[in-house]
């Protein structure tokens, strides 16, 4: 089974199971994944939910795109329906009412931190690694990420536009996860997660867990992110990192440049519009249509090919420079088309995180 759900005493478990894939979700395993989140909120006698991912590389590596990209050409609308139930899901971890605890250790990119950062408490590790990389693949960053890296400013813009991966300390800083335990301390938490008897002995568990995150890497670049990404054009981003010359900026430049200047341009258009959004729904039912108006286009098969397929590093985009995509093309792809949109279900809570005061 690629998802196992289960029952341990008071706690209901989630456990993506499909470590030879990285854990990428499928249909089936979203839809899954659903039923039994519905299944442990309705139920009186669940206090918490755990996810976790099997085997030691990684919670989720995101959505099996290797499946989009093998589709034939008239079947390829069809990946829309999983993006649509995906982010029904994601919609209803983000307002789920219970203790929701996301353990994510290893790789956590895309849709993996669509289950995980969505959720109430987030728990990273030393060897967590927190992505939204799909300006890489000519895609953008979606399953409510647009919200999340708006509320994280700079560095959300950064790491939206440059597909950076971050550990344990910046994912915290960015508002991407909670608390950093020890890998060796995983078992245990749910050890202790395990004997719980109410909503509140989770917190008990983790507090005694919890330790110390430090500084993120990208907090000593604070200054230089939040003058480059003051810039609502793209290329003056790019510019505005190139002018200030350090390593560090000419870097973040380079990695800019390399992605898809049309995922680049529409990602900039999303986490604008997500800054003055009224929640995730409105930033999932955005990113909604701009993914499926996606699918028409080079980049995302093309970045598809380059990373997953043949593996070569080297996508040929088109158009391969920012001045060559115009701001109506990006206009098309923000309008969407007449695919039917997520149906979200009413808020039950806003995200809990007070007991980390």
């Amino acid at each position: 089974m690629d998802l196992i759900v289960s029952r341990e005493g008071r706690l209901g478990r989630i456990l993506l199971n499909r470590p030879q894939a990285l854990n990428t979700l499928t249909l089936p395993m979203v839809r899954e994944f659903r039923r039994a989140l519905y299944d442990f909120g309705s139920d009186a006698s669940v206090c918490a939910v755990l996810v976790t991912g099997a085997g030691e590389r990684g919670l989720c590596a995101g959505g099996d795109v290797r499946i989009l990209y093998e589709l034939e050409p008239t079947q390829k609308r069809l990946f829309a329906d999983f993006w649509r139930e995906e982010y029904e899901l994601n919609a209803r971890i983000a307002s789920f009412p219970k203790p929701y605890v996301a353990i994510m250790d290893g790789v956590v990119m895309g849709g993996g931190v669509g289950i995980s950062a969505h959720g109430n408490r987030r728990v990273v590790t030393e060897r967590s690694r927190v992505a939204m990389p799909e300006v890489g693949i000519g895609f953008l960053p979606d399953v409510g990420a647009t919200w999340l890296l708006s509320k994280a400013r700079e560095i959300g813009a950064y790491l939206a536009l440059s597909a950076t991966s971050v550990a344990a300390a910046d994912a915290i800083e960015a508002g991407l996860a909670d608390v950093l335990i020890h890998a060796a301390d995983i078992q245990p938490l749910i050890d202790g997660l395990a004997t719980i008897g109410a909503a509140e002995d989770v917190d008990v568990a983790l507090r005694r867990l919890a330790r110390h995150p430090g500084s993120g890497r990208l907090s000593l670049h604070r200054p230089l992110l939040a003058a480059a990404t003051a810039h609502e054009n793209v290329a003056d981003v790019v510019a505005a990192f190139e002018r200030e010359g350090s390593e560090f900026s000419l870097r973040a430049a380079d990695d800019i440049s390399a992605k898809s200047p049309l995922a680049l341009k529409v990602t900039r258009a999303l986490l604008l519009r997500a800054a003055g959004a009224p929640d995730v729904e409105t930033c999932l039912t955005n990113e909604f249509k701009a993914a499926c108006r996606m699918l028409e286009t080079h980049d995302l098969y093309e970045g598809i090919r380059a990373a997953i397929i043949d593996k070569d590093r080297r996508p040929k985009w088109s158009p391969d420079r920012l001045d060559a995509v115009s701001d109506q093309t990006v206009e098309d792809i923000l309008a969407g088309d007449d695919t039917p949109l997520p149906a979200f279900k009413r808020r039950d809570s806003t995200p809990y995180s007070a007991w980390r005061s």
